[in-house]
């Protein structure tokens, strides 16, 4: 599943200098983009979006405005390519004025009840647009039962695949990402409600949590320093597909290391997956992705 930066510039190609030879687009360049990915046998991509021109706020009401990128680009996309799957991560932080994932309380700290409602308002929107998947990123408690609950009353519980991001760490390695989607915090950090890089019982704790609420597909994020929490994972709910993110900081990491002269690109690339899939991965979350459809092609 390749993840894709959608901006509210319609016309936009503007590279990330930290994401090698990834960039944000504009709906107009969605095309031009993808039908060389979908000739060559590209099949899901998962959709961010990089509300640049937007006036953001404390509830994060762009994240579902009918008009922004994400909007539109599921539209776009399922006329432009029927075949694809669409999933659409689901966070307010890219939409916030604070750059926090929920709602907060006067003091600063998450209010977690209207969070929960909130970030079920988006992913019922997201499918209601038209999107095959809803990937929460929060972390907020509880939100896959409230996801599932606005899906179903929607009457698109059987439409529309619920992904959680159930082990989530508050990881050193999602600066790319933060840059590509102007995403970081305005103050303090996101360590309250990601799961710190030791709980591994916490981890296993939220696994189980979010099978139990109707997560249709489980998520472990970052991948490759936690091939041990995806192991459990697929231990935890053997009877659910396993997804894993390899994220923006071990994607640049890996072509830093090869542009160092330390491994070939393309054999780390593929070792690196290969561990993911060992581990019990069923879908890997990659920015990897076209050139996997290069290099499987030849």
């Amino acid at each position: 599943m390749y993840p894709i930066f959608i901006t509210d510039e319609p016309d936009a190609s503007v590279e990330i200098a930290s994401l090698p030879g990834q960039r944000r687009w504009g709906i107009n360049k969605l095309e031009g983009f993808l039908a060389p990915l979908v000739k060559k046998g590209l099949q899901s991509v998962i959709l961010f979006g990089v509300p640049l021109k937007c006036e953001k706020d404390m509830r994060g009401t762009p994240a579902d405005d009918p008009s922004g990128p994400v909007m539109l680009a599921i539209k776009k996309i399922r006329e432009l390519f029927p075949t694809i799957y669409i999933a659409c991560d689901v966070c307010l932080c890219e939409y916030t004025d604070h750059g926090h994932c929920g709602l907060l309380k006067t003091d600063g700290s998450i209010d977690n009840s209207p969070s929960v409602d909130r970030i079920a308002q988006v992913a019922v929107n997201y499918a209601k647009a038209g999107a095959h998947c809803v990937a929460p990123s929060d972390m907020m408690d509880g939100r896959i039962k409230g996801i599932k609950r606005g899906l179903i009353d929607a009457k698109l519980g059987n439409k529309c695949t619920l992904m959680s991001y159930s082990a989530k760490f508050a990881s050193c390695m999602y600066g790319p990402f933060r840059d590509a989607a102007g995403s970081a915090p305005s103050f303090g950090d996101r360590k309250c409600y990601q799961l710190p890089p030791a709980a591994k019982g916490l981890a296993r704790r939220a696994i189980q949590r979010d099978t139990a609420e109707g997560a249709d597909i489980i998520m472990v994020k970052p991948a490759l320093p936690y091939l041990d929490v995806i192991a459990d994972a697929a231990e935890l709910a053997p009877d659910h597909p396993l997804a894993c993110y390899q994220v923006s900081g071990e994607f640049a990491m890996i072509h830093a290391g090869a542009a160092a002269g330390v491994y070939d690109l393309r054999t780390m690339a593929f070792e690196s997956v290969d561990s993911m899939i060992r581990a019990g991965a069923t879908l890997i979350l990659t920015y990897f992705t076209p050139e996997f459809l290069e290099w499987l092609d030849n």
